[in-house]
């Protein structure tokens, strides 16, 4: 947003005490977000300007998105205020003791220890928590898991129903009744206190619009009739890719504003009903061309021709311009999505040791994510069958196929959620016929 369209943002806004300023820094680039959240030093070298008349200019558009915003003000209020002021944030604070906070904490449980622990004790209510991975990762089983815990009495439930809203397959009941049947901390219940396929609500869903409808008049009347405490969306993305496959903006603009509707109604549902909203969705690949780049740059620099040799004589003596220009297009790059996104995708952050290869993205794209609480990435890798002699230890090449039986290593990944920090070392788990659980020993993925 360019400063020359200050009064379209602003209409009542007088520009005639800047205009000295104003040519300046829409030659330059700066956005009013620059103006009120940059350094003023630093826009005033950047576009050779007096700084106090930059810093009264930032004040007073400051204060006029305050007035705007009906946000009352007072004489000593500054732009580096405007978000920090407690008075004047328009947020109320909590008088609740922190008891009573607790009290209200409510969670469903995976039935493993391990795994709750990973994500701050369980799926709470009032948020919308995603599960993302690829196919065969386990994002149904986890699901499943939750249709049953959130019958159990707290602390593993809520003692409450459950819903299942699918969009792609059917509820698997079958595999409800083995979780019943087979999972340690089910089986060995009373059969009066034991979760019940009765219990679990199952809507399928065949296209959009019968979704938009189940979900603003059917879900909530059903919420409140049959005692439901968690909500469970099988996929998300499923309806969105098969009616939205168009690369178009005017299509992309009008599913991001569906989406965003979605978001809304499911999280008012999570607050005013006090329910945990859990969705699946999909991924897909992702070609990180950041990632060629930098293995590109440590290979020539680890070439000894290329290390030995003088730096040509072209690269010599860079103008003070060019580096500057070189050193903004480094942080335009950091600030890209292709670069931000590793952060909140779950797949790509090289701090928890992932590799370039196999990099996923949720579906749905950014204007998803921004709906969302929490997101819980279920990745899958592929291991090597090594040969082992009875003992268990190695042994060398024995013929045969290796690569025919590889066990497939599943792994969590908390990315991000407002009551707990995310996870640095991802959790293995194994899906076994009594459900999903942890490993005891394990390796992190490569």
């Amino acid at each position: 947003m360019q400063m020359t369209d200050l009064p379209t943002i602003l209409p009542q806004f007088s520009t005639r005490p800047y205009t000295h300023l104003i040519p300046s820094l829409d030659r330059h680039g700066i956005t009013v977000t620059d103006l009120l959240s940059l350094d003023a030093l630093g826009i005033a070298k950047r576009a050779t300007l007096p700084i106090l008349d930059l810093r009264r200019l930032a004040q007073d558009i400051a204060q006029a998105i305050q007035h705007d915003l009906h946000i009352s003000v007072t004489a000593h209020n500054t732009s580096d205020e405007l978000f920090t002021s407690s008075g004047n944030s328009g947020l109320e604070k909590c008088n609740r003791p922190a008891k009573d906070v607790l009290k209200s904490w409510n969670t469903v449980s995976f039935l493993d220890t391990a795994l709750d622990e990973a994500i701050g004790g369980g799926i709470p209510t009032g948020y919308i928590t995603e599960i993302t991975g690829e196919s065969a990762a386990g994002k149904t089983q986890f699901l499943l898991t939750l249709l049953l815990s959130v019958q159990l009495p707290a602390p593993s439930g809520l003692s409450r129903n459950s819903i299942y809203i699918s969009t792609e397959a059917p509820l698997c009941t079958t595999r409800l009744a083995q979780l019943l049947e087979f999972h340690p901390r089910l089986a060995q219940l009373p059969a009066t206190e034991r979760p019940s396929l009765s219990q679990v609500l199952a809507i399928p869903v065949q296209d959009l619009e019968s979704q938009d409808h189940i979900l603003a008049f059917q879900l909530p009347h059903a919420i409140r009739k049959y005692d439901v405490g968690l909500v469970v969306l099988d996929s998300v993305a499923a309806n969105y890719r098969a009616e939205h496959g168009s690369s178009v903006p005017r299509d992309l603009a009008n599913r991001a504003a569906q989406l965003a509707k979605l978001g809304k109604s499911l999280r008012d549902l999570a607050k005013e009903e006090n329910i945990a909203v859990v969705v699946a969705n999909q991924v897909s690949d992702r070609f990180d061309q950041l990632h060629a780049t930098v293995r590109q740059d440590r290979h020539s620099s680890s070439s000894p021709t290329i290390s030995s040799s003088p730096a040509p004589p072209s690269t010599q003596g860079v103008p003070p311009s060019s580096a500057g220009h070189t050193e903004e297009s480094a942080r335009g790059r950091s600030l890209s999505l292709d670069f931000q996104q590793r952060f909140f995708t779950g797949w790509g952050d090289e701090t928890c040791g992932s590799s370039s290869e196999g990099l996923k993205t949720p579906a749905l794209g950014l204007g998803w994510t921004n709906q969302i609480a929490c997101r819980v990435a279920l990745k899958m890798e592929a291991g090597k069958a090594i040969p082992c002699n009875d003992k268990g230890a190695m042994v060398g090449y024995q013929g045969g196929n290796i690569w025919k039986d590889r066990r497939k290593r599943r792994f969590l990944r908390l990315v991000f959620a407002p009551w707990t920090p995310a996870t640095t070392d991802p959790i293995e788990y194994e899906i076994r016929a009594e459900g999903i659980a942890a490993c005891k020993v394990g390796n992190n993925p490569i």
